[in-house]
């Protein structure tokens, strides 16, 4: 490209003017709204030129678009910045996230701690794919220090958790597992999806490599799959790229376009979507057709202090328990007219799930039981639409159990 990346006039700008402008880069037709290059290759002057690149390419030169491309380098500048991370490689997914974070660190005979807590697929890259090479795995109740210091080991490599659990909301102790970590050489890597970019606090509480899936929030509007794996410059170059630019984890130049411009109202999304969280989450406390509402920022939270301390906001989702299990919860959810029901979460549109049956379905039933997830347990996505709307269709499908 023959323009320049604009990160270095960011100065004192505040978290929301990132957001909007943090690593634009411009061609030398000074376009307004970042560029999509759908390329797969880039050309060079001469065959001097490509040696010189494959040796060493500079900040402003591509080779492949599996290795790099302009558009996705706006996108991983601007939420490293946002994030406070040094960098940040763009994936195809929130799981291509994970997965590319921990296999690009881990070998045979590597020892992994990680809460249990944890969404299905993150489950099985834990149990299944890293086992399956040789990496030990221990896995601990989150919210218990105690089982942390226990499983925490000299030689240990990396702990891995849910910054906030998908679907029961258990947080964990993030500056205080980070030191246990951090006392045995292990790294930290967090998903902090349900905290969001906007409510993040996990690399200055000690977190190393943060995930997303930028499906979530950060799209915020079910278009495009998408992830990213931030931290600091050296682990992102030297160990997470070579490893997602040759086994193929790449995110496609449209969707970090997508990605770029769900980053302009991320934070005015957010912050509405977690405020209508709050309030629909304090009426429907009390339910006597609820037997539990699970919120962090509720009083009610077994971890509101530390909810509280870790994020300026409770997030934009919430869980409740409907009294008669399953049947009653699915009654309920086929009531709904605003939510709809799906597997994602963090959308402009208000969307419902029910995790035993589907995103925590393949979980025996003694963990489901261990970790919480009931059959009446449903978990809301809160979207943009107005509180009071949302709170009378809960109220109304409700009326159907």
């Amino acid at each position: 490209m023959t323009g320049n990346s604009d990160k270095t006039q960011q100065g004192g700008w505040k978290p929301r003017t990132r957001a909007v402008h943090a690593g634009t880069r411009r061609s030398q037709y000074g376009e307004m709204s970042e560029a999509i290059f759908l390329t797969q290759g880039f050309v060079y002057e001469s065959a001097a030129a490509a040696e010189a690149r494959f040796i060493e390419a500079g900040p402003d030169e591509f080779i492949y678009a599996r290795y790099g491309n302009p558009t996705v380098r706006m996108f991983e500048e601007r939420i490293a910045d946002l994030e406070g991370a040094e960098d940040a490689f763009a994936a195809a997914s929130g799981m291509a996230a994970v997965n590319g974070a921990l296999m690009s660190m881990l070998r045979a005979g590597d020892h992994v701690v990680s809460s249990r807590a944890l969404f299905g697929s993150c489950l099985y890259i834990l149990e299944e794919v890293l086992t399956r090479f040789g990496v030990e795995l221990t896995l601990v109740d989150g919210a218990d220090l105690d089982q942390w210091r226990a499983a925490i080991r000299p030689g240990t490599r990396a702990v891995f958790f849910e910054t906030v659990s998908n679907p029961t909301l258990e947080l964990i102790d993030i500056a205080a597992v980070a030191e246990m970590a951090h006392a045995a050489g292990a790294l930290v890597v967090a998903d902090n999806v349900f905290a969001t970019p906007v409510f993040s606090r996990a690399i200055e509480l000690g977190a190393d490599i943060v995930v997303y899936s930028a499906t979530k929030h950060i799209d915020g509007q079910g278009r495009c799959l998408g992830g990213v794996i931030l931290g600091r410059r050296e682990f992102i170059r030297k160990t997470v790229e070579p490893y997602m630019k040759h086994t193929g984890g790449a995110l496609s130049p449209f969707n970090a376009w997508v990605m770029l411009k769900g980053m302009e109202t991320l934070d005015l999304r957010v912050r509405a979507q977690a405020k209508g969280a709050l309030k629909i989450a304090r009426t429907l406390e009390g339910d006597a057709r609820l037997a539990r509402v699970l919120y962090p920022h509720l009083e009610s939270h077994p971890q509101h202090a530390l909810a509280r301390a870790q994020m300026e906001s409770g997030g934009t989702v919430l869980s409740i328990d409907v009294k008669g299990g399953q049947e009653a919860a699915f009654r309920m959810l086929d009531a709904l007219r605003i939510f709809r029901i799906t597997n994602n979460l963090g959308d402009a549109k208000s969307l419902v799930t029910h995790p035993a049956t589907t995103t925590h379905q393949r979980l025996p039933d003694d963990q489901k039981k261990h970790l919480g997830i009931t059959p009446g347990l449903v978990r809301l996505s809160i979207g943009l639409e107005d509180p009071d709307d949302l709170i009378s269709d809960l109220r109304g499908a409700l009326d159907q159990v």
